[in-house]
Formats: C-alpha cells, sequence, structure tokens
C-alpha cells in the first residue's frame, strides 16, 4: 500500500467519525431558550395614578371603553409628566401578578404649530 492511499483512507476514516459524531450530538434533545416576556402596547387616557400603579381607559368610538390596570414598577421608563386625564401610550409585558409597564410615553396636548 502507497503512502496516498494511506492518506486517502485515513481521511475517509476521519471524514466517517466526524458525522457519526454530529449525527450523535444532534440526536440529543435541545433544551428550549427561555422566551422573553413579549410586549404589548396600549393607549389610551390616565383615568387613576397612584404610587405604584396607573389605570388607562380606551375609548373607541362604537364600542364600550376598555380599561386596564398596569403596575409600576421602578425599572419602568416615564416619558413626560404622568398626570390623571393625560394621553399615554405602554408598552407593558403580562405576568402572573398582574400588567407591568415597562415605558409610558406621555402624550403632549399642545398642537403644533402649522406652517
Amino acid at each position: 500500500m502507497t503512502y496516498s492511499e494511506k492518506v486517502a483512507g485515513l481521511r475517509v476514516s476521519v471524514l466517517i467519525a466526524l458525522l457519526l459524531c454530529l449525527g450523535a450530538l444532534s440526536s440529543f434533545p435541545q433544551q428550549p431558550a427561555e422566551a422573553a416576556p413579549e410586549d404589548h402596547f396600549f393607549s389610551g387616557t390616565v383615568t387613576a395614578k397612584t404610587e405604584d400603579s396607573i389605570t388607562v381607559t380606551r375609548s373607541v368610538l362604537g364600542k364600550s371603553p376598555v380599561t386596564r390596570t398596569f403596575t409600576i414598577s421602578p425599572e419602568t421608563r416615564i416619558e413626560g409628566k404622568l398626570r390623571v386625564k393625560a394621553r399615554v401610550t405602554v408598552r407593558y409585558i403580562e405576568r402572573e401578578e398582574g400588567d407591568v409597564a415597562v415605558h409610558v410615553i406621555v402624550r403632549s396636548g399642545q398642537k403644533k404649530d402649522q406652517k
């Protein structure tokens, strides 16, 4: 057997071993990655505000109003001055203990100047 025949046989053996290892690894069950909580959005008018929660009501013409209460945590980002009757958009996540506000954007009540 010549040197080149030995090398070719060795290459084939290594290739077969690698394919077998890959096949064995793929047969192990993979653990599902923990899914990050999905963000949801809700827009409306603040109808109640406490230190740790806000209640927002959304009214759509022809439909009954929808009211949601969101927990405000120390991690909640609030843009603008949050007060009752302010129009807001809330980005929140659903948890077992209720909806938790992640980001609250207070929309300005002032109209922009038209040019």
